[in-house]
């Protein structure tokens, strides 16, 4: 038997690092701060452009539309920006969930230099 599981109806959202973001965290690895998670935009939602310094980022896209320079992606698509790259901004038109795995501590700086940057989000409890 796998020694980590998590059902749909066990699925505990949590505020994101952005107004519309909410995360559910699958598993993470302490020693390096790796994550797995859920992550749901709710519809409306726009992230601006960011980078994420210590961590790359790759996304499996399984419900909705996500938009990024006027390219749609819908379920299924892969993206991946590695570590320090900057990528967005991101636009959820309707409710967008995708699964997300950072492979480092997930740090998030703004790539605008007039936006605030969110900074590092909460590990798992």
């Amino acid at each position: 038997m796998f020694p980590t599981i998590r059902l749909p109806n066990t699925t505990m959202w949590e505020p994101g690092p952005y107004p519309g973001v909410e995360f559910a965290h699958l598993s993470q690895d302490s020693a390096n701060g790796a994550r797995f998670l859920l992550r749901k935009f709710a519809p409306g939602t726009t992230i601006p452009a960011h980078r994420h310094p210590q961590a790359a980022e790759s996304v499996v896209i399984l419900k909705g539309k996500w938009i990024e320079a006027n390219v749609e992606y819908g379920p299924g698509s892969f993206l991946y920006a590695p570590k320090n790259t900057v990528h967005g901004p991101h636009r959820a038109d309707k409710e967008v969930i995708s699964v997300t795995w950072y492979d480092g501590p997930l740090t998030v700086e703004s790539a605008e230099a007039s936006d605030p940057a969110p900074g590092p989000v909460p590990a798992l409890p």
